[in-house]
């Protein structure tokens, strides 16, 4: 009886909602009140090692989950609102006086840096440039993948020993980039900018001169909290590792693995106008799909590659780095049928954190496994505070809920729970839904009026499914009969997510769809539809 309660204090653990960073709706001393005990965690030779760790999982989940809820309270409030994230401004004017001075202190050291060509990669020792054509040294990840004896589970950040060719390593570049963040007076910027320092770019948008420069280098002093001499050097580790991997190339090279884009996709935007880009790390878990990313050290390298040019590409085509404009997405993370992050994932996480800061409104991690608190505990000191403070956490039975309150309905892909699907010939993003909770043992009538004749089309989807389901047609005048158009009908799991009615009005009346929810559990109801002539 104790390791089914164990086992089912687990599954809770993974499949509760957690928004980290959201405004909490208990004040903090009725939390401290409400704090229950930590269940006493048995001697681990009484019972077998799985239980022991589902139950030390189940624990530490909920131990962290209260922890975050007391640590956030505090500071949530200027970062949050009504559930919503609310972005910093990329205003100048907007900014408080000590973020202002740290601005203007960067952009002295990117002067100086630019003016010193600081931003230049560093030519392998040994090496003459009349030799024959410059070849980079290629990054350390890249040389000396891991090995499988190596990974543990644990990654390593930043642990490169010199090559014995005396090349700089990862170590020797990190010392030049500390050593840069010296502050500069502006007497010796003004001379060393009469040499012609070159512009360097990043996103496409140079470092300065240029008024969407301001929010690039906003985003490195906030992911710095505005100490401007870690921002500096940020930014130029940053710089140096786009040149070292070849990322502008990179942009128009053709990798060949449009099945990729299954696993990694954008799609529609949020309810604040962002960027949505989806992960669906289950589908690496297909023979067909591991063997395309993983089968060999170059398949791993090329899945890195396609990783970093979807990421650039999206960034470019999509986010507006104007002073006001959008230039952060929504990711949403679906864990569905995923196992534990292979290296090359956790790489790919190490880099987006390293080198794309502050480009995540929000992270949104659905369909959560058991497992997933355990790898978050592990990856959370490679995340800053900051970063943290924006994670959202839903297990299966809440993916779609916990969706739209970021997402409309319209724009949510099928296989979430939302309308999205590609070649609707009826609806797009455009068409908005209405989203109804029905009450358990509750009946609920659409109504959709119509005055003139035409051609009725309607789309309806119930999260959750057992339901009945029936439409019909209720003329104005009093001496005309009711039309059935859908007699009542089940619906179950087994039936297509989106229902789609059409009805050609010929009089003045209404349509009725009316969903009936029989069962103990609330339902989702979702209901669009469009009104086409009739000629």
């Amino acid at each position: 009886m104790a390791e089914a309660n164990v086992a089912k204090a687990a599954v809770a653990a993974a499949t509760e909602e957690v928004v980290v960073g959201e405004v909490a709706v208990v004040p903090m001393k009725e939390l401290v009140k409400q704090r229950p005990q930590s269940p006493p965690v048995p001697e681990p030779e009484k019972r077998p090692k799985k239980m022991a760790l589902l139950s030390a999982l189940a624990a530490e989940a909920a131990e962290e989950r209260r922890a975050i809820a007391l640590e956030e309270n505090a500071t949530a409030d200027c970062t949050f609102h009504d559930g919503v994230f609310s972005e910093e401004s990329t205003f100048v004017a907007d900014l408080g006086d000590h973020e202002k001075k740290a601005l203007d202190e960067l952009k002295l050291l990117v002067r100086a840096s630019l003016a010193g060509h600081d931003f230049s990669p560093p030519l392998p020792t040994g090496k003459n440039q009349q030799e024959g054509p410059l070849v980079r040294t290629p990054p350390e990840y890249l040389r000396h993948p891991a090995s499988e004896e190596e990974d543990d589970g644990k990654l390593v950040h930043n642990v490169v020993k010199a090559d014995e060719d005396g090349a700089k390593t990862v170590e020797a570049i990190e010392e030049t980039v500390v050593s840069v963040a010296t502050l500069p007076t502006k007497k010796k910027v003004k001379e060393v900018e009469k040499t012609g320092a070159p512009e360097v770019l990043i996103w496409g948008v140079p470092l300065l001169a240029d008024e969407r420069s301001d929010t690039v280098l906003l985003k490195f002093l906030r992911a710095r909290d505005f100490d401007a001499k870690e921002a500096m050097a940020m930014l130029k580790a940053a710089v140096l590792w786009r040149e070292e991997f070849g990322v502008e190339a990179l942009l128009e090279e053709d990798l060949g693995v449009p099945d990729l884009e299954r696993v990694v996709f954008m799609h529609g935007a949020d309810r604040a106008g962002h960027p949505v880009c989806y992960g669906v790390y289950g589908e690496l878990q297909s023979e067909a799909m591991h063997a395309l990313a993983f089968a060999d050290e170059e398949k791993k390298k090329r899945f890195l590659r396609w990783r970093i040019q979807h990421l650039e590409k999206g960034i470019r085509d999509l986010l507006d780095f104007t002073p006001g404009g959008i230039s952060t997405m929504l990711q949403v993370a679906d864990l569905k049928n995923a196992i534990r992050p292979a290296k090359e994932i956790r790489l790919a996480f190490a880099l987006l954190q390293d080198n794309y800061p502050e480009f995540v409104a929000k992270q949104i991690f659905i369909n959560i496994p058991w497992w997933y608190r355990a790898f978050h505990r592990m990856m959370s000191p490679f995340f800053t505070k900051r970063t943290r403070s924006k994670f959202v956490f839903a297990g299966p039975s809440k993916t779609a809920e916990t969706l739209f309150k970021y997402i409309v309905p319209e724009q949510v892909p099928v296989q979430y729970g939302g309308f999205s699907r590609e070649n609707d010939p009826d609806f797009t993003i455009a068409d908005a839904a209405t989203d109804l909770t029905i009450k358990p043992s509750v009946k609920q009538d659409v109504e959709i009026l119509i005055s003139e004749k035409c051609i009725l089309i309607w789309e309806l989807r119930v999260l959750g499914w057992d339901v009945t389901y029936s439409a019909e047609f209720v003329p104005s005048s009093a001496d005309r009969y009711t039309v059935i158009v859908q007699k009542e009908r089940k619906l179950s799991a087994m039936d297509e997510p989106i229902l789609k009615g059409t009805f050609k009005v010929t009089e003045p009346g209404k349509i009725v769809l009316s969903v009936h929810n029989s069962s103990t559990k609330k339902k989702n109801l979702l209901c669009r539809y469009k009104i086409k002539s009739s000629n």
